[in-house]
């Protein structure tokens, strides 16, 4: 069902196809302006608090490349409102297949190619740059932190769609969030100070899919229990899922 889903949504955006190569082209060189701004803050300096060039470009790669995977599969989530509002969403609910599902296939984000293709970029960059000794576990480590982070972020877009259920008007709390932790993500959350780290450690596991893995990842620490710490979003998801169940059964109508 997901896949059939997916499938119609592509078929309707490709055929418009320079609209559909503009946007890619937009979305693409919007990201690729983030990475410039990394390489120009780095031809002042060498370190920000111990990171190098390198290491900086494998976490924005990292957290790049988990946000737009989540876009990608998730992005209905993201316009779940207006399901809200069109009484698309109580047709859905009508259909004997699953909510979720129905509501990732609706919007599938193909245009978030653009910021994928700049993730591989710099992820290339970053290993290129650094000096990460790879073997099983870093490769593990890495591809858990992106995996990961994809969790992350498809959790907290199906908080945002849970607010709808009681404010369709505005989730702009959960957007700070989301687009937050992506906005800061290029660098390492320890360098925004401790307060920071906690939020993100305790309210917000962030540091889960970026800052203590990424300690192993780049050998600051021999510590492999780091490397399984993205593991633990799936609690995360988890929460994020009851929420969303709460919010179903107490979903009223209101389309007139």
């Amino acid at each position: 069902m997901y896949f059939r889903y997916a499938s119609v949504c592509t078929q309707s955006v490709m055929e418009y196809k320079l609209s559909f190569l503009l946007m890619v082209i937009a979305r693409f060189m919007i990201a690729f302006c983030e990475l410039i701004s990394i390489q120009f803050l780095f031809s002042g300096f060498t370190q920000i608090k111990g990171y190098t060039y390198g290491d900086v470009l494998l976490c924005f790669s990292v957290v790049q490349m988990s946000f737009t995977f989540a876009e990608l599969f998730g992005n209905g989530f993201k316009t779940f409102s207006g399901m809200v509002r069109s009484g698309a969403f109580d047709r859905m609910m009508l259909r004997p297949c699953s909510l979720i599902l129905q509501i990732m296939g609706t919007n599938f984000a193909v245009g978030r190619i653009g910021p994928l293709l700049t993730a591989f970029v710099t992820l290339a960059l970053g290993i290129r740059h650094s000096q990460i000794a790879w073997n099983i576990m870093t490769v593990w480590t890495m591809a858990a932190m992106i995996t990961g982070g994809m969790l992350l972020f498809m959790g907290l877009f199906m908080l945002e769609a849970s607010f709808c259920f009681f404010s369709i008007q505005d989730t702009s709390l959960i957007n700070v969030l989301t687009y937050g932790a992506r906005s800061h993500g290029k660098y390492p959350i320890d360098i925004y100070g401790k307060g920071i780290l906690r939020f993100c450690t305790y309210v917000i596991p962030y540091t889960l899919i970026q800052y203590y893995p990424l300690q192993f990842l780049l050998g600051k620490t021999r510590d492999w229990h780091l490397a399984f710490y993205p593991l633990g979003i799936i609690v995360f998801l988890l929460i994020c899922y009851f929420v969303w169940r709460f919010g179903v059964k107490h979903y009223k109508s209101c389309v007139s």
